[in-house]
């Protein structure tokens, strides 16, 4: 038996067990006729570190509404497969959970690339799903929600700010594929707005664990401070290996802490002055925020971190229960019509956040958060209700049309 075989009998196990799980949990107490909600996240891979919580989120605000009465009187019953960090493992599932499954709605992805590699099926077969990350932005499509931070609320607020702080040269280290170019544009775009200069550019491959070159790069250029975009086990690396160089410059991401927790992953100082520009973590100081913490570890008691992702999937999962009651329907053009009203709100732990109704994004409480020597986190800046305002500036406006598409800074929307 290979090895790739056995990981694939060992993840169908691990299906399996959740499904009976979630069976026995969820819907043991409450009647028949549940409504289903997809769970296609990462168990297993090389993102799992940063999405397993968010599963267990899911699985937290779902025992929460069954104990409460459910969904105007329904189960919620949630059909959970591991992705393994595989975007044709996303593809699979999807169609399985919409065609076989019949979920009502599906909670999918972490990746960039593993939401595009499902959003044409979910579009093909008239599905409905959250995207519970922060990403990159420009997602205009009626079939999504996105409960993450988007780039003008992260960088339109970090960039100016480290800028002030630090200076005005600039060196990006991102991702190479669509995450990180497009957020690395968006970097680019507002340094050149506030008078800065870019003055290196590094694009790293997915799994690559060596940054000797890159560290060289940037020594060389000399930059103020550094933006950093990596993402997944292996790219995190970096921050040693720099720590190790001596490199000393402070850090901007809009990614790292808030997904990865590298800050206790890592040894300090190997994060020292890292800012972050997240809509939670778990060192958020406020009752809210505490009183999701003890739930989330009182549930969860292994878990090593409660991350942003966490607490976007977790708010989700209300705002769909939000939705679903309102409309009296589970169905996605009658959720819409709720969604349009513009008053789809509530008090999550970050703070409060609303649904805007032309993108299906959300806004949101961004923290500025500060890893110290010792990796303790302080917040010397946030920013109250950012809104995700550039794709309907730009001309996304799903109350009136459905494009279906994917914007950027320099291919923007057409105007209408």
């Amino acid at each position: 038996m290979t090895a790739k075989t056995m990981r694939g009998l060992r993840a169908a196990a691990l299906t399996g067990t959740l499904l009976l799980g979630v069976a026995q949990s969820i819907t043991g107490a409450l009647a028949a006729d549940p409504i289903k909600l997809g769970v296609l996240e990462d168990q297993s891979g090389d993102f799992a570190a940063a999405t397993i919580g968010k599963v267990h989120a899911i699985q937290l605000a779902a025992e929460e509404i069954n104990k409460a009465g459910g969904i105007d009187g329904r189960p919620l019953e949630l059909v959970i497969y591991d992705t393994q960090s595989d975007n044709t493992r996303y593809q699979e599932f999807m169609r399985r959970v919409l065609q076989r499954d019949k979920v009502d709605a599906v909670f999918a992805g972490f990746s960039s690339a593993s939401r595009e590699a499902y959003r044409p099926i979910v579009d093909q077969l008239d599905g409905f799903a959250f995207y519970n990350n922060q990403y990159e932005g420009g997602v205009c499509d009626a079939h999504m929600i996105v409960t993450g931070a988007v780039p003008e609320q992260q960088f339109s607020t970090l960039i100016p700010w480290m800028m002030e702080k630090y200076g005005k040269k600039v060196y990006t280290l991102a991702a190479d594929y669509n995450f990180g170019q497009i957020s690395a544009e968006w970097v680019r775009n507002i340094v050149k707005e506030h008078g800065g200069e870019m003055v290196g550019e590094d694009f790293i491959p997915l799994g690559v664990s060596q940054f000797s070159q890159n560290i060289q790069n940037i020594q060389k250029a000399k930059p103020d401070f550094v933006v950093t975009l990596l993402v997944g086990t292996a790219q995190a690396s970096y921050y040693e290996q720099a720590a190790a160089a001596n490199v000393g410059l402070p850090m901007a991401s809009s990614v790292n802490v808030g997904q990865g927790y590298e800050h206790k992953r890592f040894k300090p100082p190997s994060l020292k002055d890292m800012y972050v520009t997240t809509n939670y973590i778990e060192e958020v100081d406020s009752p809210q925020s505490k009183a999701f913490y003890d739930k989330f570890k009182a549930k969860f008691p292994n878990e090593p971190y409660v991350n942003q992702e966490a607490e976007n999937s977790y708010l989700a999962v209300y705002l769909y229960k939000q939705m679903v009651e309102r409309a009296k329907s589970t169905k996605r053009e009658d959720i819409r019509k709720v969604i349009a009203q513009g008053d789809v709100c509530m008090d999550a732990p970050e703070g409060k956040v609303c649904i805007d109704p032309k993108s299906q994004h959300m806004s949101h409480t961004i923290y500025l958060a500060h890893v110290n020597a010792d990796h303790s986190i302080d917040f010397p800046k946030v920013w109250q209700d950012i809104k995700p305002y550039w794709l309907g500036e730009a001309g996304c406006d799903l109350t009136k049309s459905n494009p279906n598409a994917q914007y950027t800074p320099s291919n923007p929307p057409p105007k209408p």
